[in-house]
């Protein structure tokens, strides 16, 4: 079960305390003010006073902290959402976590699986909720895609394939570019393929990968085959070096599924099968939003459930291990490894 302020949650809306300032934290907390009969946020905090007064005053959030323990101490939280750079999640979900606090945590859910497997014990022994924020998975028309391979309308799956690419440039001084804090293409822009393709195949019985790396040592743009039991394989790619179609795909001996403009937040998906005209599936409202993850979040708290269903803590470990074994293909570590 999950523990503080599942109760008042099942009665009311669920309150959120945000920790951090940047760009996701803003876009997240958007998206749950757009859930006015659902959510509010009650609570932000950073490292730095001046960042989370600027932040509360922003989006009219009540109590603004220059520290994170006293978000994780907060008793008017019932939720957490960690949006930090990933190598600050294991501290700073870890924070929330021991202090009985439900906790969603971005992606890549941590810097390597030790770290994710230590967040995950934490989580499980006190009974508390921990979900990654893998937005896709709890996508719609990703669900109604996953659902038809389910229902074998392509056949068994055979191929996936996936790339995110950015343009760039950045420069040296850019966190993408700095192995202190998880830098490179993988981590953030790599997990979004590699948690696409083991939505569909699971975790990989084999990880071959190739990659160009900067002067600080991350990779600028890394090419990665995945293979598993039976004979399928991903083929996966993620850059910062350049802007890629961003698109995926999921074949089958009897058919294909295309996601040709967004695989990870899809605005539609084609269903190819011999013998019969392509039928389009579109996403019903915004396809760029959060709202349907924390959705999953709130229903889980008040459902009592200290894992989701639909992005359980076991997948995340094992994309975590796929991560970890590119990264060792490719001769990428960080400090402290």
């Amino acid at each position: 079960m999950a523990e503080r302020g599942t109760e008042r949650a099942a009665a009311e809306r669920v309150r959120w305390g945000v920790l951090a300032t940047g760009s996701m934290a803003a876009r997240f907390t958007s998206d749950l003010l757009d859930m006015p009969s659902d959510a509010e946020v009650v609570a932000v905090a950073s490292r730095n006073e001046a960042s989370a007064k600027a932040f509360a005053d922003r989006f009219g959030i009540e109590r603004a902290y220059g520290d994170w323990a006293s978000l994780a101490a907060d008793d008017g939280v019932d939720v957490v959402y960690v949006a930090t750079p990933h190598s600050a999640h294991r501290e700073a979900a870890g924070l929330c976590l021991e202090a009985g606090r439900p906790v969603l945590c971005e992606k890549a859910f941590t810097v390597n699986a030790r770290e994710a497997g230590e967040l995950v014990t934490l989580a499980r022994e006190r009974g508390t909720f921990l979900m990654e924020a893998m937005w896709m998975y709890c996508n719609p028309l990703i669900r109604r895609a996953l659902d038809l391979v389910a229902d074998g309308a392509i056949g068994d799956v055979r191929t996936v394939q996936a790339d995110f690419g950015l343009a760039g440039p950045f420069p040296p001084s850019h966190r993408l570019r700095d192995p202190a804090q998880g830098g490179g293409a993988l981590l953030d822009l790599g997990v979004y393929p590699v948690s696409f393709a083991q939505l569909f195949l699971g975790e990989p019985s084999d990880v071959t990968a190739r990659a160009v790396l900067s002067d600080e040592g991350v990779d600028l743009q890394t090419g990665m085959l995945l293979s598993f039991g039976g004979g399928a394989q991903a083929v996966l790619h993620c850059s910062l070096t350049g802007a890629t179609g961003v698109g995926g795909s999921v074949t089958g001996s009897q058919g294909r599924i295309d996601l040709p403009d967004g695989f990870f937040s899809p605005g539609r998906f084609v269903l190819h099968r011999p013998g019969r005209d392509p039928e389009v599936f579109h996403a019903q409202g915004p396809r760029d939003t959060l709202r349907h993850e924390a959705a999953e979040v709130m229903r889980c708290l008040r459902a009592g459930e200290s894992e989701s269903p639909l992005v359980p803590l076991d997948g995340t470990l094992a994309v975590m291990r796929t991560l970890d074994a590119v990264r060792d293909r490719i001769g990428v570590r960080y400090p402290g490894e």
